[in-house]
């Protein structure tokens, strides 16, 4: 067995669903998907139950972009959640165009790995906006305001880091896979609450338009418990919470020298019957 080529890119959660402005963003979190290319069969089946893989390499090569010249096999090993608003696919996309670069030493602008990738997600049916805004922060730091409907070299509005992002405990509570079917209709009825966040990314209160965000998703898909969790998170020291992406994750932050209320949020999450993992802010 040979591996070809490699790639590596990151789940993040939402701080703007794309729904809801017309603009999207999603903060990187360390959550790595691992995509490889290889001569042989994994041992391990591969779930894609879009198809999302195929669409790299029609994406790939109607781009006239060369394939490897011998038969290929991809093998993925990702730590992000999917079907969760964690934004695996983007993550498993871009990673999947990094492999394809680096089995034939093709160099490419990382605008031109996000519109591959984004293409990719398009055609495979698993996205209705694009997911640009989670495809740039699966190759990127930080986050990016990201205006979907022009090009994507053009397409970001603005961008940054998370203030002091090491002294942040970041935690998601997961509740399954997504149910609920997203209608974008349902997202122009929540425009105060995507309007405020915003204006809060604006303004520089990263963790108000978190919160504002996840108020808009929980109305938009109707996820009352997800939006009473978020506000419970709040309400126990947790310094924001919302609904990441459509749903039904949840991501909440306190900054990690809170260990008491850290210790107390996740004793009742558990008490609850929620599971709860940690990750953090990607940083370089």
């Amino acid at each position: 067995m040979a591996v070809l080529g490699r790639g590596t890119a990151y789940g993040s959660c939402s701080l703007l669903h794309a729904l809801g402005t017309g603009y999207g963003a999603s903060l990187s979190l360390d959550l790595p998907a691992k995509v490889m290319l290889r001569d042989n069969p994994d041992r391990q089946e591969i779930v894609d139950p879009h198809g999302l893989l195929p669409a790299v390499e029609s994406t790939w090569a109607e781009a006239g972009l060369p394939m490897p010249e011998t038969e290929i096999h991809w093998m993925v090993r990702s730590e992000v959640p999917a079907g969760m608003g964690l934004k695996s696919s983007s993550a498993v996309s871009a990673a999947a165009v990094l492999a394809l670069c680096d089995a034939t030493e093709t160099q490419l602008e990382t605008s031109q790995i996000v519109e591959l990738a984004v293409r990719a997600q398009l055609a495979s049916g698993c996205t209705l906006t694009g997911s640009v805004d989670d495809t740039w922060a699966a190759l990127t730091t930080g986050w990016k305001v990201v205006n979907p409907q022009v090009p994507i070299d053009q397409g970001v509005a603005l961008e940054g880091e998370w203030p002091d992002s090491h002294e942040w405990a970041v935690f998601i509570v997961e509740r399954g896979q997504r149910t609920a079917e997203i209608n974008p209709e349902s997202f122009a009825r929540a425009q105060m609450n995507f309007q405020k966040a915003l204006m809060a990314i604006q303004q520089g209160s990263l963790d108000n338009a978190m919160t504002e965000n996840g108020r808009g998703v929980a109305f938009s898909t109707a996820d009352q418990v997800g939006r009473k969790i978020s506000n419970d998170l709040l309400v126990w020291g947790a310094r924001c919470a919302g609904i990441s992406g459509s749903g039904p994750s949840i991501v909440f932050m306190i900054p990690s020298v809170n260990e008491a209320a850290i210790s107390r949020i996740l004793d009742t999450l558990s008490s609850r019957g929620l599971s709860v993992f940690e990750t953090a802010i990607r940083t370089e």
